[in-house]
């Protein structure tokens, strides 16, 4: 009857992880305000008086670091989400339980990744 029971992660195991996760979700907001912070303020570096070809060139590459900033914030916004998301696997205590082999996911990948579902089983099986 053993076979029931369904592996987890012990709760000072899951106590661990939270507190690996949390301390980069703080990095990770932080790090989402700076880069938001920075495609929200385009402020207006004083160019109004200089030639027009400089000001069209430094509105392109304006333009450019404006969109490369919103790309690293919508994926930085993410990862904050998938680190909100391994928050409540453990307090539903399902953290650390691949989604395909219903197996315990390497605690060093979690360390590395904590917001992995899936182990490097289930990862090499997709490729």
């Amino acid at each position: 009857m053993a076979e029931d029971v369904k592996v987890r992660y012990s709760d000072a195991d899951l106590a661990m992880f939270k507190e690996i996760i949390v301390e980069k979700m703080e990095k990770a907001q932080k790090d989402l305000e700076l880069l938001q912070s920075a495609y929200k303020n385009d402020g207006n570096n004083g160019t109004d008086d200089t030639s027009p070809t400089f000001k069209a060139f430094e509105e392109g590459s304006e333009t450019m670091s404006k969109e490369a900033n919103t790309q690293l914030a919508i994926r930085q916004e993410k990862f904050v989400r998938d680190l909100k998301n391994a928050i409540l696997r453990i307090e539903n205590k399902t953290y650390g339980i691949c989604r395909v082999t219903g197996k315990l996911i390497n605690p060093e990948r979690l360390k590395l990744v904590p917001h992995a579902t899936l182990s490097i089983e289930a990862k090499n099986m997709q490729k």
